[in-house]
Formats: C-alpha cells, structure tokens, sequence
C-alpha cells in the first residue's frame, strides 16, 4: 500500500463526524485498464433533498521542499482521478483535501488560485487538530471563495 499523508486519519474522522460514511479507504478507480487509488471515498444522504451524495477525496499535506512541483504531480493525479470517475462513477464529486494551515499558506498564492480555478478543483479544507472540516470549495463557487 502506498504512503498514506500524515492528514488520512484526522481527514477520514473529520468526515465522519460531519456525518459521512467511508465507503471506501483507498477509493480503488479504474481508467483504461489501469488501476488508480483515491484516499478515501464517501457518502452521505442529503435528508432535505432525499438523494445521495457521493465524493472521492485526495487528501494532500503539501510538506515538501517544491510545493509547485507537487502541486504539479496533484494536477495530473486528480485529472486522472476525476477521467475515471468520469467514465465509472460520475455521480461522485472529487474533492482534494488540505488542512487549513496548509490552504493558508500555499492556496493564496496566485499560482495555487490559477491552477485550482483553472482545473475546476474543489477542495475540502479541515482542522486535523480538532478533525473537522471548516470549508467546502466546490469549483462552481469558486468565485465566491
């Protein structure tokens, strides 16, 4: 199994307690033959709307000496990523995870900005300290963040 990031336990418990259910750790995704591995996948019912919400999370601590050349591989993982879901599982949003120290830091740099609006990533920001989710940034409200 590969290296889990050091967020995976308190991002996993942090959806938990914001009520989803881990359907999957790792969410396995399938594109042309090849095997890809999302950290986690989930569900939650909407009770107001009564239908199912589905998510694919890739939870990322950006803890390395170039930011910008994982920012880089994240890109292309994700893009892959949200390929097989396309085909498989189009239901299901992909969302990329970071703490919030971690969104702070790096996501306000005008690089981090373009590539995220550009690439339409939504992105699920947590306290891994108290192990809640604080923000969910869809990429259809990307304007308002």
């Amino acid at each position: 199994m590969s290296r889990r990031d050091d967020l995976h336990f308190s991002m996993r418990r942090a959806l938990e307690k914001d009520g989803w259910t881990v359907t999957d750790d790792p969410l396995i995704l399938v594109l042309r033959q090849t095997l890809l591995k999302a950290d986690l996948g989930a569900e939650k019912i909407l009770a107001a709307q009564k239908q199912e919400c589905k998510i694919a999370v890739e939870i990322k601590d950006f803890d390395t000496s170039s930011v910008i050349s994982e920012l880089e591989k994240t890109i292309g993982q994700l893009q892959l990523y949200q390929w097989a879901l396309e085909e498989h599982e189009p239901e299901r949003q992909l969302f990329l995870a970071v703490s919030h120290a971690v969104y702070v830091r790096h996501f306000q740099k005008p690089i981090f900005q373009m590539a995220i609006r550009r690439n339409r990533i939504s992105l699920l920001i947590h306290d891994p300290m108290r192990e809640v989710i604080t923000r969910w940034i869809t990429h259809q409200n990307m304007s308002a963040s």
